[in-house]
């Protein structure tokens, strides 16, 4: 039962971090665009241009 006096502040202690990094990244702005990302992987920013037009280099 003693055992109890540590799991508690410990357990209590561990969500209140948990709380306040979640706070932290809403604050930071971790989730305002979550749309972006999806769209940012099908982006070919990093294709030469003559690939990013869809048409074939020259020989």
């Amino acid at each position: 039962m003693e055992v109890l006096l540590y799991l508690i502040p410990v357990a209590v202690s561990l969500g209140a971090l948990g709380l306040v990094g979640f706070l932290w990244s809403l604050k930071s702005g971790q989730y305002d665009d979550l749309e972006g990302a999806k769209w940012r992987v099908l982006s070919d920013d990093d294709l030469p241009e003559d690939q990013q037009s869809g048409k074939m280099p020259d020989a």
